[in-house]
C-alpha cells in the first residue's frame, strides 16, 4: 500500500498531493435501494401496471364493500317492501332502480344480494385451497400407496358432473332438513358441497408442482443436512409451489358466484328470504319480456363480478409464469 501511495507523489516530476482514502460508509446511512429480483415481487410490478388487473380489482373491492358495509350504499331494508309500488322501473322517485314484484327496492336487493354470493365464494375457495393443497403435497412428496388413495379418490369425484352433483347433493340435504331456511345455514351447505366436488382440480395443480419441485438442488441440500419431512414440504416445496394453485382460486372465487346463482335458478340453492343475485334472477325470470330490467341487473352485476375474478386470475397467471413475459 506504501508503494501505491509514493507512485501517486510525483507525475513527470511534479509533486502531487496524495489521494485521500475513501471515506467509510457510515453505519446509519440507509443503503442504497436496490431491485428486488423475486418471483413476486416482479409479479407485482406486472399487476400494477396491468390496467385490467388494476380495473378488475377495483371493482371486486367495491363489492367488498357492499358486502361488508352495506348501509354505506344503500339506507332501506331489503325486508320492506310495498306491494302498492310493484314493479317499478329505474330512477322513478327515490327507487335507483326501480323496485321488485313484491315491491322491494331494488338497488336495496343489489346491494345486501353480494354477501351471500361472495360469503359461499369465499368459503368454497378457501376450502378447496386447503383440502387440494394438503392432499397434493402429501401425494406429490411421497408417492406410493398415498398417491395411489388421493389420485383413486380424486378420479372418482371428477367423474361425476359438477352441476348434478350439486344438485343432488342439495336436494338430498334439503329433504333430510340438513340445510334449513336460515340464510346462514343455506350458505354453509352450499360451500360445503362446492368443496366436496371442487377440490380435485387444485390437488391434482398442486400435485404436479410439487413432483416438480422436490426433485430441485435446494430439496436435496435441505435432506443433507437433515431437515425433516415436514419442513421439507412446508418450508421449502411449498412456497415455491404454490403460484399456479393461487391462480386457480382467484378463478374459482368467479366460478363458485356463477356456480351459487346457477344452483339457485334450479332450485336447489339459497331460497326467499335469503336475498342474493341468483334469488333475484330465478324469482323474475317469468317476468323478463314485460319488465326485462328485473333480470338484466342482477345479472349485470353477476357478470362482472365472475368477469372481475376471471380477468384477475389471468393477470396473475402473466405475472407469475415467467415465460409469459
Amino acid at each position: 500500500m506504501s508503494d501505491i501511495n509514493a507512485a501517486t507523489e510525483t507525475v513527470a516530476g511534479a509533486p502531487t498531493t496524495s489521494t485521500a482514502p475513501a471515506p467509510a460508509k457510515d453505519s446509519n446511512t440507509a443503503p442504497a435501494k436496490e431491485r428486488n429480483a423475486s418471483l413476486w415481487s416482479d409479479a407485482g410490478r406486472e399487476l400494477v401496471r396491468n390496467p385490467a388487473f388494476m380495473i378488475s380489482l377495483g371493482y371486486i373491492l367495491l363489492m367488498v364493500s357492499m358486502a361488508i358495509v352495506p348501509w354505506l350504499w344503500t339506507s332501506r331494508d331489503p325486508a320492506i317492501c310495498d306491494i302498492k309500488q310493484s314493479k317499478l322501473p329505474p330512477f322513478t322517485g327515490d327507487h335507483l332502480l326501480g323496485t321488485s314484484v313484491n315491491g322491494c327496492d331494488y338497488w336495496s336487493h343489489i346491494v345486501y344480494g353480494v354477501r351471500p354470493s361472495l360469503l359461499i365464494a369465499l368459503l368454497a375457495t378457501i376450502g378447496i385451497t386447503f383440502l387440494g393443497v394438503t392432499l397434493g403435497v402429501l401425494s406429490g412428496f411421497f408417492g406410493g400407496w398415498v398417491d395411489a388413495i388421493v389420485s383413486r379418490i380424486a378420479d372418482m369425484i371428477y367423474s361425476l358432473p359438477y352441476l348434478l352433483g350439486a344438485l343432488v347433493f342439495l336436494t338430498v340435504m334439503r329433504k333430510s332438513e340438513l340445510m334449513t331456511r336460515s340464510q346462514n345455514s343455506q350458505v354453509v351447505v352450499i360451500a360445503i358441497v362446492l368443496v366436496i366436488l371442487g377440490w380435485v382440480g387444485v390437488t391434482r395443480i398442486m400435485r404436479g408442482s410439487v413432483l416438480a419441485a422436490k426433485n430441485l438442488d435446494f430439496v436435496h441440500a435441505a435432506k443433507a443436512l437433515g431437515a425433516t419431512n415436514s419442513r421439507i414440504m412446508f418450508r421449502h416445496i411449498l412456497p415455491n409451489a404454490i403460484a399456479p394453485v393461487i391462480v386457480v382460486a382467484t378463478i374459482a372465487l368467479g366460478s363458485f358466484i356463477a356456480a351459487e346463482a346457477t344452483l339457485t335458478f334450479l332450485g336447489a340453492g339459497l331460497q326467499a328470504p335469503a336475498v342474493s343475485w341468483g334469488v333475484m334472477i330465478a324469482g323474475h325470470i317469468q317476468y323478463f319480456f314485460e319488465y326485462p330490467y328485473l333480470v338484466l341487473v342482477p345479472c349485470g352485476f353477476l357478470v362482472g363480478t365472475v368477469l372481475s375474478f376471471i380477468l384477475m386470475g389471468d393477470a396473475l397467471r402473466d405475472a407469475l409464469d415467467p415465460k409469459l413475459r
